[in-house]
């Protein structure tokens, strides 16, 4: 009798370990990843992190369900040696099952960073892997600090890993040499001082960075005789230049001087709708934090929309006006449940408030036929919006979909130019929650350099769930109504946005900032941020 076979097909299971990629994580600067870098991070199922710490960066590109493995420090807090890491590395391989485990590791994989035990060892336990080379502190952090590493005189450098014991320090004492070390601020200490014994001149230039290519970037500048003084306060991480090519970060220093670097800008409104002012205020050397103040929720009665939408598809209205991106997103997700897509808008002429709200319509697949060309403003709106004429309009009515809580300006003025408005309840904007205690601490005690507002109502609701930001706070508002609300919530305006827009917005902080570097210069001062100052009687400019 012939054995019983099942009729449910045999799942297959495999065995097989994941793949390791090795992948630079930068020397700070997230913008400093690689292209490949971010995809393999977006595909991880395992993420070995780094004796320097990427958490942000983790949270900012993989998945949420992916796993995190430590490799910086073992259960007793003590730091794991490079054979430690390794036998890290093949485990989450080994318990991967053929997904993908990727070790994030600081600046470039290939220098300083214990590559080659790490790909020895999953070559032997028969882990395959990929190597994908970051951008090295080597080079990057000295950019950043404005320090090239050759000119016409120092045309070598030697790279040189501080707690190196078997350096032969009199290679690196001529003048021609620029010298690169990364270590610990105590391994730093001692190199020095090996370089000065060895019989570089006490005269030559030092540079030290710590935290290079972040926001919170510092360098100092001194000799190689007074350097051991200095490092006593150095914090990791940090990196060490010695030659001739320091003096030239007088002249070259572009990051540190940036207007607004080292703020920290308080940004009261969601992530969704703040990706491009925290860019622009990354871009000015800033650092942004985001407290959502509102929640957007569905209307309570849904049935006004519906009916909007299906007259949209029948040809009931001859234009539709966006005047938030959550018009736009609540509007597309009627048009999925309905089973319809972007083609539905055929024949039907679309108006976008601004910029921001135009591109939510073209990820839609939208070109809109009007986008303000002045104030990107309800009035702007009306500035552009053509009256209603009978021999060239066929239908009379507009459909705008907006909050509950929207003005009746653009209402008012379409009604006067002779269009029949349907104004409907697309979503429901409420207050969000309090943020942490430590942020509403920090709000109120003056730890944030400047907040930037971008409405009336962001005004209103963060003071309402985290209280008023401290005196020393730079306030900047993108037009006179969140002006206005601020100065009735007792805050005083220091920056007005010259148009309403968020760009324009950060760019008006960044002239103030600028403000501040150029009169501290012509009084001789070092220029001290909003935050430490922490004083009501700083000049404010409106």
């Amino acid at each position: 009798m012939s054995p019983t076979r099942s009729t449910q097909p045999t799942k297959p299971t495999t065995r097989q370990p994941g793949r390791v990629a090795f992948v630079g994580a930068g020397p700070g600067d997230a913008g400093l990843m690689t292209v490949r870098s971010l995809e393999l991070l977006a595909r991880a199922d395992v993420v070995v992190i780094d004796q320097v710490a990427r958490e942000s960066v983790v949270e900012r590109y993989c998945r949420a369900d992916v796993e995190v493995v430590d490799a910086g420090h073992g259960d007793h807090g003590q730091p794991l040696t490079h054979a430690m890491r390794a036998k890290l590395v093949v485990k989450a391989a080994k318990g991967a099952h053929g997904g993908l485990v990727v070790r994030l590791m600081d600046g470039d994989p290939a220098t300083f960073n214990g590559l080659a035990e790490e790909a020895l060892a999953c070559r032997k336990a028969g882990v395959g892997f990929d190597i994908v080379p970051g951008v090295s502190a080597v080079s990057a952090v000295p950019a950043y600090a404005g320090i090239p590493l050759t000119s016409s005189s120092s045309p070598a450098v030697h790279v040189i890993s501080a707690n190196d014991r078997s350096v032969d320090w009199t290679a690196s004492v001529a003048e021609s040499v620029t010298v690169v070390l990364l270590g610990a601020p105590e391994d730093l200490s001692g190199a020095l001082a090996k370089l000065l014994a060895a019989g570089r001149a006490e005269s030559a230039p030092v540079a030290l960075t710590e935290r290079g290519t972040t926001i919170r970037q510092s360098t100092r500048v001194t000799t190689l005789g007074e350097v051991a003084k200095v490092m006593k306060t150095v914090e990791f991480p940090a990196l060490a230049v010695v030659g001739s090519t320091v003096a030239l970060r007088e002249q070259l220093s572009w990051f540190e001087t940036k207007p607004l670097f080292g703020w920290n800008v308080l940004v009261p409104r969601t992530k969704e709708q703040s990706g491009s002012t925290i860019s622009r205020l990354e871009s000015y050397g800033a650092t942004a934090e985001v407290v959502p103040t509102i929640s957007v929720e569905p209307p309570r009665t849904p049935q006004q929309m519906e009916r909007a939408v299906k007259g949209l598809v029948t040809g009931r209205y001859e234009w539709i006006g966006f005047t938030s991106v959550n018009a736009v997103k609540a509007v597309r997700e009627k048009f999925e449940e309905f089973g319809l897509d972007a083609r539905a808008f055929a024949g039907l002429k679309v108006a976008a408030v601004g910029g921001v709200t135009a591109e939510a319509l073209h990820e839609w697949g939208i070109v809109p036929d009007l986008v303000p060309s002045g104030e990107k403003s309800a009035n702007g709106l009306l500035a552009d919006w053509p009256p209603f004429d009978e021999v060239l309009d066929p239908i009379n009515r507009v459909f705008l979909p907006r909050a509950d809580i929207a003005t009746d300006t653009l209402v008012a003025g379409l009604q006067a130019s002779g269009w029949e408005v349907d104004d409907v309840t697309a979503y429901r904007t409420v207050r969000a929650a309090p943020p942490a205690a430590p942020i509403r601490e920090a709000i109120k005690g003056g730890q944030f350099d400047a907040a930037v507002f971008t409405s009336s109502s962001t005004v209103r609701n963060l003071v309402g769930i985290a209280g008023k930001p401290h005196p020393s706070t730079v306030i900047a508002c993108i037009g006179p109504a969140t002006a206005k609300a601020a100065e009735e919530h007792g805050l005083r305006v220091d920056v007005l946005a010259p148009e309403a827009s968020s760009d324009a917005l950060v760019d008006a902080l960044a002239d103030y900032g600028l403000g501040l570097a150029v009169a501290a210069a012509e009084a001789g001062e070092t220029v001290v941020r909003p935050s430490a100052k922490k004083s009501s009687s700083r000049r404010r400019a409106r």
